[in-house]
């Protein structure tokens, strides 16, 4: 299980053969790695689900491969159009992710003595095209390293010329980027030119749906399966977690939360920065025990905006009326001050 999304297996994948699942979408939020939160958001797996379907259909048009094989209503797989409500299931096919063994260093050796020729590729594949002001970018380059013409970071969100991919892990307990080469290794057979050719591939497409709804792209990531020679695009695409939207200059994204949290929480947020680094130096996989402190649910107010936000955001950029929610210009407004 995910800590927002549940994981159903219905078909084993085997070291040559495809399985088949389901992620079922819940109402859970996760914000600085930490898993799930202590309050839910409501309506936030449906809308997921629902752009999550929509971007992966809108692959198939291009065609860009991935795992997706529609949602889930009344026991019954469908496109999303045939849906007769906002879905909180969708069907996906199979490979083999076991976990990543940790003896004073992750052992990729044995995960690939595992998996065969059929596998989750170990790492997140991260496209950018602007930088926010909460972007990791930020702490790990200089302006000039990614073409920008500045001396220091500006306190607002900056365009890059051109999308840039990054690499970070995908199974170790912290996220952590990585140089090519490094990439390429754990990648095991995957060509790391061709990830990096699907992430500009789905970057293009997601902003130009993102552009026709008014909300600017920022990033995302994509993660891919291995099976037999080809790679496809898995897990989720394209969602207010998943990727960074905002409109009129509003963050319109898991983002909301993030920085919410940063505001009204310091000390968690810190307490959980300072745990990551004690884990590092210590040789420790999991930091959460290190925390001494845990994070507090959000307001009301504050659930009941960030709901609309993704109910309003989900329907912009589907252009159809999933949900019952403000218009977009409203929800965004509603967030803008928390």
């Amino acid at each position: 299980m995910t800590s927002v999304k549940e994981f159903r297996i219905e078909a084993e994948p085997t070291e040559t053969e495809l399985g088949r699942g389901r992620f079922v979408f819940t109402d859970d939020y996760s914000v600085f790695d930490w898993g799930t939160m202590p309050d839910e958001i409501p309506g936030k797996g449906a809308s997921l689900c629902t752009m999550g379907a929509f971007n992966f259909e809108l692959l198939d048009l291009n065609h860009v491969p991935t795992h997706y094989r529609g949602v889930v209503e009344d026991g019954e797989v469908k496109e999303l159009g045939e849906a007769t409500e906002p879905p909180r299931e969708m069907t996906i096919d199979l490979v083999r992710a076991p976990n990543l063994r940790y003896n004073a260093g992750y052992d990729y050796d044995a995960f690939y003595e595992a998996v065969g020729n059929n596998y989750l590729i170990p790492l997140e594949i991260v496209f950018r095209n602007t930088v926010p002001v909460g972007s990791s970018l930020r702490k790990r380059a200089d302006p000039a390293d990614v073409g920008l013409d500045f001396d220091e970071w500006p306190t607002e969100a900056v365009d890059l010329p051109e999308p840039i991919v990054e690499f970070s892990t995908k199974f170790e307990e912290q996220d952590r980027y990585l140089a090519r080469e490094e990439a390429d290794e754990i990648a095991g057979a995957a060509d790391i030119d061709r990830l990096e050719e699907l992430a500009l591939a789905v970057n293009h497409i997601l902003t130009e749906r993102a552009a026709r709804a008014g909300l600017v792209h920022e990033d995302g990531k994509i993660e891919c399966l291995y099976h037999d020679g080809s790679i496809e695009v898995a897990d989720v695409v394209g969602t207010f977690d998943e990727n960074r939207f905002s409109y009129d200059g509003q963050e319109v994204s898991k983002e909301v939360v993030r920085q919410y949290y940063g505001r009204e929480q310091p000390d968690w947020v810190e307490a959980v920065a300072a745990a990551k680094v004690e884990a590092d130096d210590r040789g420790i996989a999991d930091w959460r025990d290190l925390c001494g402190t845990e994070p507090t649910a959000l307001p009301d107010p504050v659930v009941r905006a960030v709901a609309d936000l993704y109910a309003a955001g989900a329907n912009a950029y589907t252009e159809s009326e999933w949900f019952d929610a403000p218009e977009i210009e409203e929800a965004v407004d509603a967030v803008r001050d928390l």
